[in-house]
């Protein structure tokens, strides 16, 4: 699989672009260090950088493409004159790391539930598939609208901010409980089809325990499906929790986030039409990147494949 992965230039470059965003994410504040800013720092309305102006006088930045300049890389946001590429790095930091997590749990999730569905059958498989058929009754998108603030009024006070870190707690749970469903099908679709094949069959025979036969024999037969399923699963991740931030009940200010990135920049469209340009140039890239990069994965464990 290495060996044909390899051969794969369009699924080399996007690996390179892949990693390259989560090595950003987890060096952002070097890189703002560097740049000499911050994401939380009001530049158009502090005192202290009054003698450097970057708002004119309707809030809105100075000079080209939303007020890049040597100062500000990407610009500054309207209004509040807050650093573009401090707010990106951060924003891509919460958001990747954030999905990758919920990725991981809606995964092992999934595959759990689906080999004990597929390799068990019977009344076992049944009541699995209703449980899975229950879960995905439910209208996804407004489900996480409205689910999002009820879980959060358990916990706090409706009357007091909600911490950030129960922000992305809510979010977790409530995206993981909604996401685990695809991914069990996918399995338990592939386990019916092994479980009768003459190696699971050899194993029964030979006296080999149920855990045994699932960990050596099939799980290393469903690694390609839920490897292919994760390079999709990520992305769609990363865009539920921007639309959840852009809906107002993901992360809310100062918290950066790709998101709410995309909610401000809609405020500011038609003043500041250029503030959306590098976070929306950076999600497409990188959602392109990791749907590619799916593609040859799938195609390099594909042996009949002709790519």
């Amino acid at each position: 699989m290495w060996i044909r992965f390899k051969r794969d230039r369009t699924g080399v470059v996007c690996a390179v672009i892949v990693i390259g965003y989560f090595v950003v994410a987890l060096l952002a504040p070097l890189l703002v260090k560097l740049a000499g800013t911050d994401p939380y720092t009001l530049y158009g309305q502090d005192p202290t950088y009054a003698d450097q102006p970057i708002l004119d006088d309707f809030g809105l930045p100075l000079g080209y493409l939303g007020g890049v300049s040597g100062d500000h890389w990407f610009g500054v946001e309207p209004q509040y004159g807050r650093d573009l590429f401090a707010m990106l790095m951060y924003g891509m930091r919460t958001s990747l790391y954030m999905a990758l997590g919920i990725t991981v749990l809606v995964m092992v999730t999934g595959v759990i539930i689906g080999l004990i569905g597929g390799y068990f059958g019977g009344r076992t498989d049944y009541w699995v598939g209703r449980v899975t058929d229950f879960f995905l009754s439910f209208p996804s998108q407004l489900f996480f609208i409205a689910f999002m603030p009820v879980v959060t009024s358990f916990f706090v006070d409706p009357r007091e901010e909600t911490p950030t870190y129960f922000r992305a707690l809510a979010m977790l749970i409530v995206l993981w409980l909604l996401g685990w469903m695809g991914m069990a099908r996918l399995v338990r679709s592939t386990v019916l089809s092994l479980r009768e094949r003459e190696f699971v069959e050899a194993a029964k025979v030979s006296g080999a325990s149920p855990w045994r036969i699932v960990r050596k024999e099939i799980l290393p037969n469903v690694v390609t499906p839920i490897l292919v399923q994760f390079t999709y699963q990520l992305p769609s991740t990363i865009l539920t929790i921007a639309f959840l931030s852009f809906a107002g009940v993901g992360f809310v200010e100062p918290t950066p986030d790709w998101g709410r990135l995309f909610a401000a920049g809609a405020q500011y469209a038609e003043q500041d039409p250029a503030f959306m340009f590098f976070p929306g140039v950076a999600l497409v890239l990188f959602v392109l990147a990791f749907n590619l990069l799916g593609d040859s994965v799938r195609d390099a464990f594909d042996p009949k494949s002709g790519r």
